[in-house]
């Protein structure tokens, strides 16, 4: 499976937004990564809809739309979801995952489920058949800038062998949370395919963005 590089887009020079999102359209990037937070799954706010419709004026690059947030199947709706765009919504986050994931296929995008760190991979053997990703945070959510929980390496592992143990080799393992250079060759090597990169990465203050993912792309391929 190609390996793909998805910008955390919370992590973007918001004063020049046109000029990072035509770096990452030259870096050839997957996705847009878009952390949706609404205060209650995390205690945090941060991208909404109307920031959205700005970099969809800007950019053709398929979104990848992360909803953190409290009962994702009440606020589908909210987003501008498009067919081509991942959407992944928490395992954590709603009582009735299939249906939202059902919901999700219907507005043509890619389905994926979102798993915190200390949540099991088997919480979601049930919905194998309907995902096209799963999310592997390899940080608790909810703030950029924190450190990998090292525990998560191996949860990737896990999940790869599982998924070829019981024939779901097509689903990627996407990964989000302190994605280093250093880190993200230790995510590929467990089984990663989608990589999420933020500030320990392509966003480094003060970095080269095209650069930095240039050397991103090398090591994760």
């Amino acid at each position: 499976m190609k390996s793909m590089i998805s910008p955390s887009m919370m992590c973007v020079d918001f004063k020049h937004l046109e000029d990072n999102v035509k770096l990452l359209t030259q870096l050839e990037v997957e996705y847009l990564h878009f952390d949706i937070m609404d205060g209650e799954f995390v205690p945090n706010y941060t991208l909404g809809p109307d920031f959205m419709r700005v970099v969809r004026s800007i950019s053709d690059i398929p979104f990848d739309i992360h909803l953190m947030v409290q009962r994702p199947e009440d606020k589908l709706s909210y987003f501008d979801i498009r067919p081509g765009d991942l959407v992944c919504v928490h395992q954590e986050s709603t009582v009735n995952l299939q249906r939202v994931l059902q919901r999700i296929r219907d507005l043509g995008a890619k389905v994926g489920v979102a798993l915190n760190p200390a949540t099991s991979i088997n919480s979601i053997e049930d919905v194998l058949d309907d995902v096209d990703v799963i999310l592997i945070m390899t940080v608790n959510p909810g703030y950029t800038g924190q450190k990998l929980i090292p525990s998560t390496i191996g949860k990737i592992g896990r999940l790869r062998e599982y998924l070829h143990v019981h024939g779901y080799d097509r689903i990627a393992i996407e990964v989000d949370g302190n994605v280093s250079f250093e880190n993200a060759a230790l995510m590929k090597a467990a089984g990663a395919d989608i990589f999420v990169a933020g500030t320990s990465s392509l966003f480094i203050p003060g970095s080269d963005i095209y650069a930095a993912g240039q050397k991103l792309r090398e090591i994760i391929t």
